[in-house]
């Protein structure tokens, strides 16, 4: 039995961490953190029930005082997360600085439990999804017209699908967390983006 007291509830400036977590997912945002709490529930999975807490720390350069607070040198509870691709670097450095491990690649901070998405986790989300059934949703949601006025625009010209998706998801704050929670929402449990799948996968064995 592990003779740990119990860690009292933590009050971040961006997420309360209830006392008996066992483990904390690390997300850069709130929008993040819905997409993840979605995927695992559509795969009957309740987070909260398991120990895991998923903890948005307000933008990936928080990690190193995150990791400080819940690690090893903190409460001591397991972590795992997920990271734009981009700040591998970032993530790297903390989980290093922390005593977690020098980690040189991607496969090593897998082994962690952080898992890379390409570019970001909208950007798998599409992917998954696909553009079309996407841009169903967001017809549904009745920002089609902003969508195509955005595509008209000259400074998107050459851009990609994906890419002008991105943009068009990114660019009021409100939409981000809006359309996590609906692209989590649509996807077929059993085909979900890689990096989530690999987290659910792992926060089931160590869990």
């Amino acid at each position: 039995m592990d003779s740990r007291p119990e860690p009292a509830v933590v009050t971040t400036t961006t997420a309360r961490i209830p006392a008996g977590v066992r483990t904390a997912v690390l997300v850069e945002g709130d929008s993040d953190e819905a997409a993840v709490t979605i995927v695992a529930a559509r795969r009957r999975r309740d987070l909260a029930a398991e120990g895991i807490a998923v903890v948005p720390m307000g933008g990936v350069t928080n990690i190193g005082h995150f990791v400080r607070l819940l690690g090893p040198g903190g409460l001591g509870v397991a972590l795992a997360g997920l990271y734009d691709s981009g700040e591998e670097h970032v993530v790297r450095r903390a989980l290093a600085r922390a005593g977690l491990g020098a980690a040189q690649t991607r496969v090593e901070l897998a082994r962690l439990g952080f898992f890379a998405c390409v570019e970001d986790l909208e950007a798998e989300l599409i992917r998954t999804l696909g553009i079309p059934a996407v841009e169903q949703i967001i017809a549904a949601a009745g920002e089609l017209r902003s969508l195509q006025t955005l595509r008209r625009q000259p400074a998107q010209r050459g851009w990609t699908d994906i890419a002008i998706l991105r943009r068009f998801i990114g660019s009021r704050s409100h939409r981000k967390l809006r359309y996590a929670t609906l692209l989590a929402g649509a996807l077929d449990p059993a085909t979900i983006p890689a990096p989530l799948d690999d987290l659910l996968t792992h926060l089931a064995a160590t869990g």
